[in-house]
């Protein structure tokens, strides 16, 4: 499961990461070369696409009757779905363990500071939290499998193009600047590269942004989770 997670962010990385390099066809700031730029973007990826399906266990619990045991018990439904969303952190620091070679092997310079990468951890937990919690909520509305796979589907790339992995803020047109700067995905990603990769970063407004969503995300998935059990 590590390594057919990294697969296609790895192939983003390798290939697109590449080719882009070469032709110059983003501008990145501060001079850092595209293949730096777009590194913490693909690790940002991979925590998106690992948890946004992680709803499916929530319905697989339900059609096996362990979720009606459990939410007879006197846990709060938040804690189910904190517990779920933890677990959607963990997993999505898997797909590091091979990304982070990839990327030093293809020159990109990441930091050696042991409480940066910590923190760059957290940040990836956070996010993948996040959309665990998103895919919660949303299989809490649709009920099966089939429904949150066609909305996940939906929902993963316009989240991903309508961040700045690919390209900076600066460059998009202005209707999808004000939709980057409500995606969370936008701020995992600049916190990553400003704890990998040194640039200029907004780590505060990052971490408060991430917690914060996470945190929505839990109480209204936790408020949803009934809807699976009637």
């Amino acid at each position: 499961e590590l390594y057919t997670c990294a697969i296609q962010p790895a192939l983003w990385l390798v290939i697109f990461g590449e080719t882009f390099t070469r032709i110059h066809a983003i501008a990145v700031p501060n001079g850092i070369p595209y293949l730096d730029f777009l590194a913490p973007g693909i690790l940002a990826q991979s925590a998106l696409f690992v948890a946004i399906f992680f709803g499916i266990q929530i319905i697989w619990d339900r059609d096996a009757g362990i979720l009606t045991k459990v939410m007879v018990t006197p846990t709060p439904r938040q804690a189910i779905v904190a517990a779920k969303a933890f677990a959607a952190g963990v997993r999505g620091l898997s797909p590091v363990v091979v990304l982070i070679p990839v990327a030093l092997l293809l020159g990109v310079s990441v930091t050696a500071n042991p409480f940066k990468i910590v923190a760059a951890a957290a940040a990836v937990m956070l996010g993948a939290g996040f959309f665990a919690c998103l895919s919660m909520a949303i299989a809490g509305l649709a009920g099966t499998r089939d429904r949150l796979m066609g909305f996940g589907q939906v929902l993963t790339m316009p989240l991903f193009f309508a961040s700045n992995a690919l390209y900076p803020i600066d460059i998009m047109p202005t209707w999808l600047q004000v939709v980057s700067h409500v995606n969370p995905l936008t701020y995992l990603v600049d916190a990553l590269r400003g704890l990998l990769i040194g640039t200029p970063a907004h780590l505060l407004l990052d971490f408060a942004v991430l917690l914060g969503a996470t945190a929505v995300g839990i109480w209204v998935s936790g408020a949803l989770l009934g809807r699976l059990v009637r």
